[in-house]
């Protein structure tokens, strides 16, 4: 067994990176949901998957470098069991081990002493909501909204400040109403440029 399961996963870490570019999870730069990772290419549903496809579609999620220790865990887990172990993995067990694993980063997340207000309130939500998908929404997207927030409280702070200089504060104005991207851009490196 473990001879097989060792040439499934150098098959599948050899095709998981030509496999990933081409899926239009990757293109859009989000997580993928345990549905897309689970089926093949072809979209055959999981009660359909033959074992190998099973095995597969499982290694491939382990392959991922973004993969957690709960995922890891079950997806052994379930390699090591029989068919229907995999199936179940497949279906439900994929999505609640991530669950698991994304309740871990977000309270990495409320932990750190970086993390504002905003950030710490709306990860606090996703953890009272405690459902696998206020979860995953709170790392693709709430924790960047949030983060957003905190940033433009920093520079309205910066702004507050009298005793900055009138580039800084130009500066500042411009980027104040800006994307998370150009605030983030702004508070790490832009206003030690001006």
């Amino acid at each position: 067994m473990r001879l097989t399961r060792g040439a499934l996963l150098v098959a599948a870490g050899a095709l998981a990176p030509a496999l990933l570019f081409t899926t239009p999870a990757f293109a859009t730069g989000t997580a993928p949901e345990a549905v897309v990772a689970a089926s093949p290419a072809d979209g055959t549903p999981v009660d359909q998957m033959s074992e190998e496809e099973l095995r597969i579609a499982i290694l491939r999620i382990l392959a991922d470098e973004d993969t957690g220790r709960g995922v890891t865990r079950e997806a052994n887990e379930a390699l090591d069991g029989t068919v229907e172990d995999m199936r179940e993995f497949l279906k439900s067990g994929y999505r609640l081990a991530q669950a698991e694993d994304d309740r871990v980063a977000i309270v990495r997340i409320i932990g750190d002493p970086d993390s504002g207000r905003g950030v710490k309130r709306e990860a606090t939500k996703a953890l009272d909501t405690n459902t696998p998908e206020a979860l995953r929404a709170f790392l693709e997207t709430g924790h960047r909204l949030a983060q957003a927030e905190d940033d433009r409280v920093a520079v309205a702070r910066i702004l507050a400040d009298p005793t900055i200089s009138a580039a800084l504060r130009a500066a500042a104005e411009d980027v104040i109403d800006g994307t998370p991207e150009e605030l983030r851009y702004f508070l790490e490196t832009g206003r030690y440029e001006v």
